[in-house]
C-alpha cells in the first residue's frame, strides 16, 4: 500500500513514485490517496468505515452512511465479517443512497437490491433505518420525496446540518466513479452537476442505463464529514489521472468536484486504477 497526503494548493510533486497535481482537483483542505494490491483495499476500507462507525455512534448516538452502487458492495465485503460483524453498533446506523435508479427494487439494476443482497442482509441494521428511495414515483417525485424525508431526519437530529452551507451533513459518503469521471448520477456536461440549491435532483436521460435516476447534489456531497472515493480497474485509470495526476484534459470531471468543505476526502485505489499516475 502507498499513502499520499495532498494538502491544499500543493504544487506538483512526486511522492513515493506517484506524481500528483492538486491543481487539477477541486480545492480541498486535505485529501489522502492510498493505492492497494489485491484484498488489501477491501480490508482497509472495512477498517475505515468501522472506525468512523465507532466514532459517530460514540459521539452522537447515530452513524449516517450513504452508499453507492457499482462495485461498492464488493469492496465492502470485509465489513459484514468478524471482527466488525459482532462489534459495531449496527442498530445506530442509518443507511441512505448517494443515488439510485428509479426501477423496481426487485430488479437487478436497482442499487437498493445490490446493497440488500451484498451487504444489508448480512448485518443487523434495523430496516426502519434503511432509507431507500420510493421507486414507484416519477423521477422528479422520487427526488422530491427523498429530499423531504432527509429533511425530516434533520429535524429529528438523525442527520446534522452543515453550519456554514445549511446542507445536510452525512457522516460518511461512499462514492464510486465511472470511466467518464461521473460520481453518483452526476454525469459530465449534464445540468445536474451545476445544481446548487436542491438536496436531491433527478435525471430522466442518463447516458448510462437505466435512464431514470435520482441523486444527491454536489452541495450535499461536499457538506459531508467524511467522503471516500473507491475506484478500481483499468477502465477508470484515465479519469483518475485527470483528477489526480498530470492530464491534458482541461474539462473538470465531476469526480474532481468532490471536495468536502468541512470534512475529509480519502481515495482508495487499486493498482489498475492508479496505473497512470
Amino acid at each position: 500500500m502507498r499513502t499520499l497526503f495532498l494538502p491544499q494548493h500543493q504544487s506538483p510533486s512526486t511522492l513515493k513514485g506517484i506524481s500528483v497535481n492538486l491543481t487539477s482537483m477541486a480545492e480541498t483542505n486535505k485529501a489522502a490517496v492510498e493505492v492497494f494490491e489485491g484484498d488489501d483495499l477491501a480490508v482497509a476500507l472495512a477498517k475505515y468505515v468501522a472506525d468512523l462507525s465507532n466514532k459517530f455512534t460514540s459521539e452522537r448516538g447515530a452513524f449516517t452512511v450513504c452508499l453507492s452502487g457499482g462495485s461498492m458492495m464488493e469492496n465492502l465485503r470485509k465489513l459484514p465479517e468478524p471482527p466488525y460483524l459482532d462489534s459495531l453498533e449496527w442498530s445506530k446506523w442509518h443507511v441512505f443512497w448517494v443515488d439510485d435508479r428509479v426501477v423496481p427494487k426487485t430488479r437487478e439494476d436497482s442499487d437498493y437490491k445490490l446493497a440488500l443482497d451484498g451487504f444489508l442482509c448480512k448485518v443487523p441494521i434495523p430496516m426502519d433505518n434503511v432509507h431507500a428511495i420510493n421507486e414507484t414515483l416519477s423521477p422528479e417525485g422520487a427526488a422530491d420525496d427523498y429530499e423531504r424525508r432527509i429533511k425530516e431526519l434533520v429535524d429529528k437530529n438523525v442527520i446534522t446540518l452543515s453550519p456554514t452551507s445549511g446542507f445536510p451533513k452525512f457522516d460518511l459518503i461512499l462514492l464510486g466513479m465511472g470511466p467518464d469521471g461521473h460520481v453518483a448520477s452526476l454525469f459530465p456536461g449534464r445540468p445536474q452537476v451545476q445544481e446548487n440549491k436542491r438536496w436531491v435532483t433527478f435525471i430522466k436521460d442518463s447516458p448510462k442505463p437505466p435512464p431514470e435516476r435520482i441523486t444527491l447534489t454536489f452541495p450535499v456531497i461536499n457538506a459531508c464529514a467524511y467522503a471516500a472515493l473507491v475506484v478500481t480497474g483499468k477502465n477508470e485509470a484515465d479519469a483518475v489521472q485527470s483528477a489526480l495526476g498530470k492530464s491534458e484534459n482541461l474539462v473538470k470531471l465531476p469526480v474532481a468536484m468532490v471536495s468536502p468543505s468541512e470534512g475529509e476526502l480519502k481515495w482508495f485505489l487499486d493498482k489498475d486504477a492508479a496505473s497512470k499516475l
